[in-house]
């Protein structure tokens, strides 16, 4: 398919109730994303095609391109640039989560993106610190890294706080050693205390949700260590 056929597709799969919805959370398109899905599935891995759905700027078509690039194509330079662009919420996180995770140059990303001034692109690097936490510590400041989050997560603004949560909530699920002290400086700080949470989901207020997990994950196998 071409990049017009594409367009026109999406643009039949506009719904101004999903658009509506999308919206409140800051992403400005209108396409279920099971159907944009669908599309993918069918178009399966182009990355000549994704890249040219990038350029157009079109968050639906963002997305479709994340869903069918080939994540380990893409320079460190192309990475950080392609971030810097994708200010849509969902195409920033599908971007970090579906290719630069999987991409050579990750890790030297995550330490770029961390200290960035732009506080977008900071909570990028601290995604990427989670992941990090829960599969690859080894090499990790651990204390350090609580000492960031004590310092600074408390008046950062939302996305770059959201991810500094998700960052002190993983190290406390996953590292009992720090599990104290995950907890006192989320209670201390009270990010998220009052957030509404939907039954049957576990809070993002760190110390709840590190209680929630590591009671979930205890067994007479072993809990985390």
């Amino acid at each position: 398919m071409t990049v017009a056929e594409v367009m026109a597709e999406l643009a039949e799969l506009e719904n101004p109730k999903v658009r509506e919805v999308n919206e409140r959370h800051g992403d400005d398109h209108g396409v279920n994303l099971g159907k944009l899905r669908a599309i993918a599935k069918r178009l399966k891995t182009q990355q000549d095609l994704a890249c040219r759905l990038w350029e157009t700027g079109d968050t639906a078509a963002r997305l479709l391109a994340i869903l069918i690039c080939r994540p380990k194509a893409f320079g460190r330079d192309e990475l950080d640039a392609m971030l810097r662009e994708a200010r849509a919420p969902k195409v920033h996180d599908w971007l970090v989560n579906y290719v630069v995770k999987k991409n050579p140059h990750a890790e030297e990303l995550r330490l770029a993106w961390s200290t960035d001034p732009d506080p977008v692109v900071a909570s990028a690097g601290w995604a990427l610190t989670v992941e990090r936490v829960a599969k690859r510590p080894e090499g990790l400041d651990l204390p350090g890294l609580l000492d960031v989050i004590e310092a600074r997560m408390k008046d950062a603004p939302d996305r770059l706080q959201w991810a500094m949560n998700h960052c002190l909530a993983q190290i406390g699920i996953e590292h009992a050693g720090h599990r104290a002290r995950a907890i006192d400086i989320g209670e201390r700080l009270e990010v998220l205390k009052d957030y509404p949470t939907s039954p049957g989901c576990t809070s993002p207020f760190a110390p709840v949700w590190i209680g929630e997990m590591v009671r979930r994950d205890a067994s007479p196998s072993g809990a985390r260590s």
